[in-house]
């Protein structure tokens, strides 16, 4: 009996590192252009909107959730409850330690990023990232201060959303890219994209 479990395990164990590590081109492909095009809108609206200094929208914690968006679709934490609400709910706890204790970094930063986990972790959107995002406000720049629950809208959600609609567009690109897991959620929009495209053709037809 424990033999088999061992086997069972062994044999588990084996397929999941072999997919894991399967080199999927097309996969790969779309993970860089997904990732590329959502951080480069941000970068893009920032170096409109602001000075090389003055980085205030692309934020650090951008960059972790794109790997899992757009890397790691499949993962719980990537799907969009978890990256809307996770950054909002980290975002929310950061300023407002901040505005508790501004000046004792060692209890306002680390009371930060574990208060945002134990808040994720009761309304279920644990987001990895969203500790960055709670960490930002107190050692950010007075730029990034100054802006108070403001940056809860702008840079988090705003920064958020352009990230989750690059996502639900190149993370559903080939048959094996489905995203969100929500079957329903993918089905809906997997549907919308197809009407979209056979709608005009099918009006092409009825006019000849």
């Amino acid at each position: 009996m424990v033999q088999k479990k061992i086997k069972r395990t062994y044999r588990l164990t084996k397929y999941i590192i072999y997919k894991e590590t399967l080199i999927d081109y097309k996969e790969k492909f779309w993970s860089f252009i997904g990732a590329f095009i959502g951080i480069g809108i941000i970068a893009f609206i920032q170096s409109l909107s602001f000075t090389k200094v003055e980085n205030i929208f692309l934020i650090g914690s951008f960059g972790a959730s794109s790997v899992l968006i757009y890397g790691a679709i499949q993962s719980p934490y990537s799907q969009p409850r978890n990256l809307i609400g996770g950054h909002l709910l980290s975002a929310f706890v950061g300023i407002s330690v901040l505005k508790i204790c501004p000046d004792i970094i060692w209890i306002s930063a680390p009371l930060a990023v574990s208060a945002s986990i134990i808040l994720m972790q009761y309304t279920k959107t644990l987001h990895p990232p969203g500790g960055a995002t709670a960490l930002i406000p107190i050692i950010g720049t007075e730029k990034i201060t100054s802006l108070g629950y403001f940056y809860m809208l702008s840079p988090v959600l705003s920064g958020v959303l352009i990230l989750l609609i690059t996502a639900l567009i190149f993370s559903n690109m080939t048959k094996n890219r489905s995203y969100p897991t929500n079957k329903m959620s993918t089905r809906i929009f997997k549907t919308k994209k197809r009407l979209a495209k056979i709608l005009p053709k099918f009006g092409e037809s009825k006019l000849k």
